[in-house]
């Protein structure tokens, strides 16, 4: 009888990912003098993991925060569609509005009459746009109504009051009570020809949506006194519609058209405003490519570092081989070595970037204030603080595939590791 002889098992725990290759993938990450510190090609691998997912992570969060804020506050105050008259005057407005209210995802509508004019006080003139409103209609604009800082819009159609923006009240050295100058082209027709409309109003109001470029050049006025002060006795400029959802202004655009039931020209936010947030998304891919270069080339560091400990530790791998090691093993010591590297600090990068996105403000006031310079000027950037608004599936894409970029640096070094046999091995030393 053939008696079979059992290949003996190597000594110790040789399943897949074992015990005693975690242990040796943790020594291997740690300096051969002093167990307590990571050697210096681990540390500046992990430091260009962490900095460049956070960083990645920052600046798109402050990206999508600086399209979001811009988007709200623009669609804050100006309607998602846009009613204008074809042919004659819209004298017949409120019924066009009724109308309008009467479709399906329309929220309300807004006559209004606007202006250019210039407004001028004791500290100084500029041009400004006055838009006439009715009362009702203005406390339809949270971004207006419950932003008032001082004063108060009681009572705003029986007056003939104004409400200006807090950057306009301060370039104008003017607040409530106080009264601002309008100076508009559009005055009286006399046989020597037309001559301007001068004529003072009290500010009843201050508001402060927090875009610079409202705050500092819109005013308000009544719908019936702009009405008398443009020469636009009983008609408006046009209607805004305000929709349910901001992204079906393509469908009903065509619904406006046909309710309003006379002549029309109609307009969506995208159209009005489709340069602007056109290269908002332009310079918003362009950062995530220039940033995503960042992790690359951390991802880089990596390789070299991997390299040079694979021919570090060439005695060892000799060593292991000898006892009884596969090359599989070799493999997943030296994976778990570099995949170590790339996760933490994926991780930590991830930390780090979600702490400085909730903080974002009061780390730019912090920097402001030590280097006496003005970090995000509200006049250059049109907002009046730093927003940051982090993505979910943004975020999760970006620190899986810093994962997976750590992961593929790792394999080459790792199968290089496992190529080699222990008496090619002992060369490396």
């Amino acid at each position: 009888m053939k008696i079979g002889v059992k290949a003996s098992r190597p000594s110790g725990d040789t399943r897949m990912f074992a015990g005693f290759e975690w242990m040796l993938a943790g020594r291997y990450l740690r300096s051969r003098r002093r167990e307590t510190f990571i050697s210096v090609i681990a540390g500046f691998s992990f430091l260009g993991i962490m900095l460049g997912v956070a960083t990645l992570i920052i600046v798109m969060a402050v990206m999508n925060g600086f399209r979001g804020e811009l988007l709200s506050k623009i669609l804050g105050i100006n309607g998602h569609l846009l009613v204008q008259p074809i042919g004659s005057e819209l004298d017949d407005y409120d019924a066009v509005a009724a109308r309008l209210e009467n479709l399906d995802g329309i929220t309300f509508t807004l006559p209004f009459v606007e202006g250019q004019t210039l407004v001028s006080g004791p500290s100084g003139a500029f041009g400004a746009l006055v838009r006439g409103v009715r009362e009702g209609d203005l406390m339809r604009q949270p971004l207006v109504a419950n932003t008032v800082m001082t004063g108060t819009l009681d009572k705003f159609d029986e007056g003939t009051g104004i409400a200006i923006g807090t950057r306009m009240a301060q370039q104008l050295g003017v607040s409530v009570g106080d009264t601002v100058t309008l100076v508009s082209p559009r005055g009286n027709v006399t046989p020597m020809g037309v001559t301007p409309r001068v004529k003072g109003y009290p500010v009843v109001a201050v508001f402060e949506i927090g875009m610079s470029e409202y705050d500092g050049t819109i005013a308000f006025m009544p719908l019936a006194e702009a009405q008398r002060y443009f020469n636009q006795e009983g008609i408006v400029t046009g209607i805004e519609v305000f929709t349910e959802d901001p992204d079906e202004v393509g469908r009903l655009k065509p619904l406006v058209e046909e309710g309003a039931g006379r002549p029309t020209y109609v307009t969506d936010w995208r159209t009005r405003n489709v340069t602007f947030f056109s290269a908002l998304e332009v310079e918003r891919n362009v950062m995530f490519l220039i940033l995503m270069l960042i992790v690359i080339v951390a991802a880089l560091n990596i390789i070299s570092g991997m390299t040079m400990l694979v021919k570090d530790k060439g005695r060892d791998i000799a060593i292991l081989r000898t006892m009884g090691a596969t090359r599989g093993a070799v493999l997943r010591v030296f994976v778990i070595t570099g995949a170590s590297i790339g996760v933490v600090g994926t991780l930590a990068g991830f930390i780090l970037g979600f702490v400085v996105c909730l903080n974002i403000e009061p780390i730019r006031q912090g920097i402001s204030w030590l280097t006496r310079t003005e970090l995000f000027s509200p006049e250059l950037y049109f907002l009046s603080r730093l927003p940051a608004d982090m993505d979910s599936g943004e975020t999760a894409a970006v620190v899986i595939m810093a994962m997976v970029l750590s992961l593929l640096a790792t394999l080459y070094p790792a199968w290089r590791a496992a190529r080699l046999d222990p008496v090619e091995a002992l060369r490396y030393e």
